[in-house]
């Protein structure tokens, strides 16, 4: 009699669950933003919050969480509980590089999330203020091979700008100190303002500033270069190759996310990512996407992790 209730109790369970996941979403969604507002990865979660929310039928509440590179929205993330409520907007900080600069990692950024969707990529920008007499990556080798500890700003520690630094730093045997702040937005104020000379960021919300003649743009990490800004050489063109680095976004939660929420969620992303408004929206701000499958992109977020291993021990950065 025991067994048989015990089995009942367990098909009412495994039907509620069912149930709970077809009516998904049934509340506001939660996309965790690992920077402040105003940085790369705001900008790309906020173009798609509100389509994505439209589709789904809910709205998609942007939640910034910055700390320790990114980790500390990661780790809100892992902890959360996997039913599609909780999301992050990922990129190559919190999953790439972050958790491999503390101490301790917080999480494995493979095994403890579930990576749904790649939402595009988009360069670093190596830039000064025009004030700085930096015009170069060759400029900027030059002083800092003269100057005692050249700043250069990004947008917090562990960010993506802060290891690109470093890694230029060690390639060129350079003597630069490394200003952190909370986002881009502040860093990008300072750099206006002449309290840093240089500053390496995301080229996301940087276009206009370098067409407006407010900063200049020394070179950008990509393959190619962005055609936003085509009269700025790439980082192998101007001579360093090794400085390859791409930042990508995407849609990730915790591990253990259903199927069901899984497919929907993508489904819905998909729909989001062909408006021609969202994707005007991501150009302008030098966001490349492509379609790729969810095996493709957490495929990605692997060999990102693999490609960016010996960068940060080559820099040596520590949390």
């Amino acid at each position: 009699m025991k067994t048989f209730t015990r089995v009942i109790a367990a098909l009412l369970l495994a039907t509620g669950s069912a149930t709970a996941t077809a009516a998904w979403p049934d509340k506001p969604i939660k996309l965790i933003v690992t920077f402040a507002p105003g940085g790369a990865s705001d900008i790309v979660a906020r173009t798609i919050a509100e389509p994505l929310g439209q589709k789904l039928g809910q709205p998609v509440v942007v939640d910034n969480r910055p700390g320790a590179g990114g980790s500390v929205g990661g780790l809100a993330t892992v902890q959360a509980a996997p039913d599609g409520y909780t999301l992050m907007m990922a990129n190559s900080t919190p999953l790439s590089i972050g958790p491999f600069v503390l101490d301790k990692q917080p999480y494995d950024p493979v095994k403890q999330f579930t990576h749904v969707f790649y939402a595009g990529s988009a360069p670093v920008l190596f830039m000064a203020n025009p004030k700085a007499g930096i015009n170069s990556l060759a400029d900027l080798a030059k002083q800092a091979a003269t100057k005692d500890g050249l700043p250069f700003g990004s947008g917090g520690p562990a960010s993506i700008g802060h290891i690109s630094g470093e890694f230029f730093k060690s390639l060129t045997n350079g003597n630069m100190t490394h200003v952190a702040y909370k986002g881009g937005a502040p860093m990008t104020t300072d750099l206006l303002g002449g309290q840093i000379p240089v500053g390496i960021d995301v080229i996301t919300a940087f276009v206009p500033l370098v067409k407006g003649g407010q900063v200049k743009a020394m070179a950008v990490t990509s393959a190619k270069r962005s055609p936003l800004l085509p009269d700025v050489p790439t980082t192998a063109e101007a001579g360093y190759p090794k400085l390859r680095i791409d930042n990508y976004f995407g849609v990730s939660g915790p591990a253990g996310l259903p199927k069901e929420v899984t497919d929907k969620l993508y489904a819905a992303l998909s729909e989001v990512l062909t408006m021609p408004n969202v994707l005007k929206k991501l150009e302008e701000n030098g966001i490349v996407y492509a379609k790729l499958s969810q095996a493709e992109y957490a495929a990605l977020v692997a060999s990102q992790i693999a490609d960016w291993a010996p960068i940060i021990k080559a820099t040596g950065a520590k949390l």
